[in-house]
């Protein structure tokens, strides 16, 4: 048996999880995969990291180049993240003959269709199951297990922190200032919290999903996004009494003319399997038009649960490299279908309206929506604000994005309207 040489560029928390996952089940791999793999090198700025690691001086070095170039070295872990120096470090893999795993979300959302290609120049293998999902096994499915479907649609919960933010607010009444502070002193949350707040992070990953499911390449850039800063406990409070759940839900789907891609706060029925997933916990939820609905459950971070689906890839890709048969599944978007405006969406809305306690507001608001083609399925007013005014929320039927947007605009030129204080997309799962 062949003795599989593996570099690894960064130590940080996914790639210390490697080093000890790699250590502890060397020899269950050679039994139960029967592949031998070693680590020889690894690279990091920061040498302590290797030194709290018990890794030996001979086999670290801060220049990556250095792992690519050794001969010992088959396949390179890159999980340094970014889209600068990570991009450099793969590519220059790829170009050297060497196969790679990464975790790299970014940099696969955003140059994947030149990182493919470059591993199908080289005739080499480009995993990165670990860049969605965690340890959740999605990439793989949607590659081999689900390919005799059409998929018609992947959504879920694809980031722990805001999941865990959303928890805390529904469960225990927080706001989201105190929800944040408690998930950054958890260690959920980072200390600049923006990327996963904001939905980037999210936007990210259903890009490289909605690529996969429909074979059409999506980068980041084409995801509208909508964070969670502006979801208060009331907006929660009323979701709740009308049986909805309020996620940050990233949606993809196939759709007649197009792909409908989304990330977005989402008010989802109490009764979907997504609406229990609650804390850090992430699920993607898949529906083919052969095997139906699926949903796939579990940690989507964190050291070991990620480093789990990196060495999954290692382990895989060591395989390939003992068969002889690398870049079996090179990149398959070949359908270029168009991604959807989102104004074009149809879904229904929760809006939520400061305005003035007086007669008439109700209709006058009412008159705006309908002028836009906008219906209205429910309308209530409960409490009046500690400044005097009337908080009424509307609900809609489906409506189109853009109407929707219209009318808002006309509304809040009405004297009566103070704010527009919320306005959350419904979806019926």
């Amino acid at each position: 048996m062949r003795t599989i040489g593996v570099g690894l560029v960064g130590l940080g928390t996914v790639g210390s999880g490697v080093v000890e996952i790699l250590r502890a089940h060397r020899e269950d791999f050679s039994r139960r995969a029967g592949v031998d793999i070693e680590l020889v090198k690894v690279a990091d700025r920061d040498a302590s990291r290797a030194t709290a690691l018990g890794l030996p001086g001979e086999m670290f070095t801060t220049d990556a180049a250095e792992v690519i170039a050794d001969d010992r070295v088959d396949i390179v872990i890159e999980l340094i993240g970014g889209t600068n120096a990570a991009k450099v470090v793969v590519l220059s893999a790829l170009h050297a003959g060497k196969s790679v795993v990464t975790a790299n979300k970014a940099l696969m959302a955003s140059n994947g269709q030149e990182v493919m290609d470059a591993a199908s120049k080289a005739g080499v293998d480009i995993m990165f199951e670990a860049s969605v999902g965690g340890g959740i096994p999605i990439i793989g499915p949607l590659k081999h297990s689900l390919v005799s479907n059409e998929i018609v649609s992947v959504m879920g919960i694809v980031n722990g922190t805001t999941n865990y933010m959303l928890t805390r607010m529904a469960d225990d009444g927080l706001d989201y200032d105190s929800a944040l502070a408690e998930a950054q002193a958890k260690g959920f949350a980072e200390a600049d919290p923006t990327a996963d707040v904001d939905g980037h992070d999210a936007a990210a990953k259903i890009a490289i999903l909605a690529s996969i499911a429909f074979n059409s390449r999506v980068t980041v850039d084409r995801v509208p996004v909508e964070g969670i800063r502006g979801i208060t406990p009331i907006d929660i409070a009323y979701a709740a009494e009308m049986g909805y759940a309020i996620k940050l839900m990233a949606i993809a789907r196939r759709e007649a003319d197009g792909i409908d891609i989304r990330v977005h706060p989402t008010m989802i029925p109490v009764s979907h399997p997504l609406a229990k997933v609650s804390g850090v916990y992430n699920a993607i939820y898949v529906t083919g038009d052969a095997v139906g609905e699926t949903m796939f459950f579990g940690e989507g971070a964190g050291s070991l649960p990620a480093a789990s689906a990196v060495v999954g890839d290692v382990i895989e890709v060591a395989r390939h490299l003992r068969s002889g048969c690398l870049n079996l599944v090179g990149c398959t978007c070949n359908e270029h279908l168009a991604v959807r405006d989102i104004s074009h969406l149809e879904t229904g809305y929760f809006i939520r309206f400061a305005v003035a306690d007086r007669p008439g507001v109700l209709a006058a608001v009412a008159s705006r929506f309908g002028d836009h083609g906008v219906s209205i399925a429910s309308v209530i007013q409960k409490r009046v604000c500690e400044s005097g005014d009337a908080e009424i929320v509307y609900v809609t039927h489906r409506a189109a994005e853009g109407a929707v947007r219209a009318a808002l605009d006309d509304i809040q030129g009405l004297d009566v309207v103070t704010e527009v204080a919320a306005v959350i997309r419904v979806e019926d799962l």
